[in-house]
């Protein structure tokens, strides 16, 4: 029963992001419990369920880069301000973005999630909206850390 109601605390969180700072989408990634992978678990304003079937390698992706190196990100005009290849960024691609700021979210002082902001139009986000992003960042690590770090952590 608590995982419905952190689903649900989730997709408020999630939701009311996506108001705040007036976007298209917003999704949390997280890094799985086995391995280095990362998956895409919740979205908000998503435009189909791809989301849910992609899966990054650590240090590859938006996601991948963002757990690796513990640093946020912003997108202003996808594909024409990236490195690398376009198909490098499935979750742009899956929803059709092209711009975005993620910030990783941290357990135990480790980055393993990343929260995406993004927009179907080109656009730089600005200091008070990567602000927001953090903020919702550290309200999802707490309701995350029982489920991240077992339960009773």
């Amino acid at each position: 029963m608590t995982e419905i109601r952190e689903i649900h605390a989730v997709m408020e969180v999630c939701d009311q992001l996506r108001k705040e700072v007036e976007c298209d989408f917003v999704a949390l990634a997280l890094q799985n419990e086995v391995g280095p992978d990362v998956q895409w678990h919740y979205a908000s304003g998503n435009v189909n369920d791809k989301y849910k079937r992609i899966t990054v390698r650590f240090g590859k992706g938006i996601a991948g880069k963002i757990i690796s190196s513990g640093s946020p990100m912003m997108m202003s005009n996808f594909p024409n301000d990236i490195y690398g290849k376009v198909t490098d960024h499935p979750i742009m691609l899956a929803e059709k973005l092209v711009s975005c700021y993620a910030s990783p979210l941290f357990f135990n002082g480790t980055p393993k999630g990343v929260l995406l902001v993004g927009k179907r139009v080109s656009y730089t986000f600005s200091e008070n909206e990567q602000e927001k992003v953090k903020e919702s960042c550290e309200t999802l690590e707490q309701l995350l850390r029982s489920h991240i770090l077992g339960e009773g952590a």
